[in-house]
């Protein structure tokens, strides 16, 4: 049995790697939804004033969804009036190649639109919007192949909307509508029908996203609700393992892995926690803390170090291993979000727009670089930010501020 999980681990990797290039960002926080990027001969400083902008695309929609890169088209997602859009832009010089309509309109309080973003497999696009419709289209031409809406699975619309960016895992798109019927859904990728919903795991939807992995020969995928971290059977639906989690308000960022040992953080004064797998039981912890407390910036894990944002702490390194803070600086940079690429990290504060690049190092903040995002949008909500990751991409940079989505040439010469 166990063979023939690795086997079908490797499979669904191949699959993956066969519909990329080797800088392609196929899906949220990349490849392997670590937001740790392989690309190499970037730019190890940048010039006063930030690297070269190459374009702005000014079409992108009110929201705050990210971008997938894949063989030189960007997909997002945004709302034009009051319907939300899935929208593919070229990468050489940012026009729009297609743009069409999902359904939905998410309103917000803290800024209309999708939040989620696309994933890209196989010459198709899945995408989540803010109201819970799941669609697949053509990469090539946008046409709508199939859709569901999360409340036909008896999901309930999170409050601040559908934020998950779904997986695509072999031949299924898993995805967390939440409640009785199941919290996880997998849907045949081809043709939307439901393979399984996981009816033994209940939990509300929140905002946080689908991780496989694997541990112990086996295949798995993590997922992190208000109350529990869980750990679920790909083929069946069923429950592995569970840990519990006390949750407040809102659980966003992506559940972290790394031989054996599963890392959460959520914000609201929560902080984080670090579990070691076992076969056949449920996991361990190993420190629960509150030096981390990221709210929805992101976390990524460097050799064995974490680097984020925590709240009343500032940019964090965090030992992964021991959960202690390594290093933290509360004035270089407000609150923000992160990615990596190539040794350095790439922050950007959510509330100017300002960003920087950093050593991704345990020996402290070094900087070799910054400008302010420009230009910003006149649409934000007032009591929104800049809350879309950044991606690094075959040798750019792409920014987003709601319907403003930016190119940077951060290739060295």
């Amino acid at each position: 049995m166990k063979t023939l999980y690795a086997t079908g681990w490797a499979c669904a990797l191949l699959a993956l790697i066969s519909t990329v290039s080797a800088g392609d960002w196929p899906q949220w926080r990349g490849p392997d939804r670590t937001d740790v990027s392989t690309e190499t001969g970037l730019l190890k400083s940048w010039p006063e004033g930030g690297p070269k902008q190459l374009w702005v695309y000014k079409e992108a929609g009110l929201g705050y969804s990210g971008v997938a890169v894949v063989e030189g088209i960007i997909y997002t997602m945004g709302a034009r009036e009051d319907e939300e859009y899935l929208i593919a832009v070229s990468v050489s010089d940012g026009a729009e190649k297609w743009a069409v309509p999902m359904g939905g309109g998410l309103e917000n309080k803290w800024g209309n639109g999708p939040r989620g973003t696309p994933t890209v497999q196989d010459g198709m696009v899945y995408a989540l919007g803010g109201t819970g419709v799941l669609v697949c289209a053509e990469a090539g031409t946008g046409r709508i192949v199939w859709k569901k809406e999360m409340s036909d699975f008896g999901g309930k619309r999170p409050n601040w909307g559908f934020c998950e960016s779904v997986l695509v895992d072999g031949d299924k798109v898993v995805c967390t509508p939440g409640g009785d019927k199941g919290a996880l859904l997998a849907l045949d990728k081809k043709t939307g029908e439901t393979l399984w919903q996981s009816s033994d795991f209940q939990d509300g939807a929140q905002y946080a996203s689908i991780l496989p992995i694997e541990f112990g020969g086996q295949r798995q995928l993590v997922q992190l609700t208000m109350k529990t971290l869980v750990g679920v059977n790909p083929e069946t639906g069923s429950i592995l393992w569970k840990s519990e989690w006390p949750g407040q308000t809102a659980v966003i960022p992506t559940p972290i892995y790394k031989d054996g040992y599963v890392y959460i953080t959520s914000g609201y004064g929560v902080g984080c926690k670090l579990v070691k797998l076992a076969a056949g039981a449920d996991p361990t912890d190993v420190y629960v803390n509150k030096n981390m407390k990221n709210h929805h910036g992101g976390v990524v894990l460097v050799g064995d170090h974490l680097y984020g944002y925590s709240d009343g702490v500032g940019w964090l390194c965090q030992d992964f291993l021991t959960g202690e803070i390594v290093w933290n600086d509360r004035e270089a940079l407000g609150k923000g979000c992160i990615t990596y690429a190539e040794g350095k990290l790439y922050l950007v504060d959510e509330r100017d727009g300002t960003v920087v690049l950093i050593d991704a190092s345990p020996e402290g903040w070094k900087e070799h670089g910054r400008f302010t995002l420009s230009p910003q949008t006149e649409q934000r909500s007032p009591s929104g930010r800049i809350w879309t990751h950044p991606v690094v991409s075959n040798g750019r940079l792409y920014l987003r501020d709601q319907e403003l989505l930016l190119s940077y040439d951060i290739q060295a010469q």
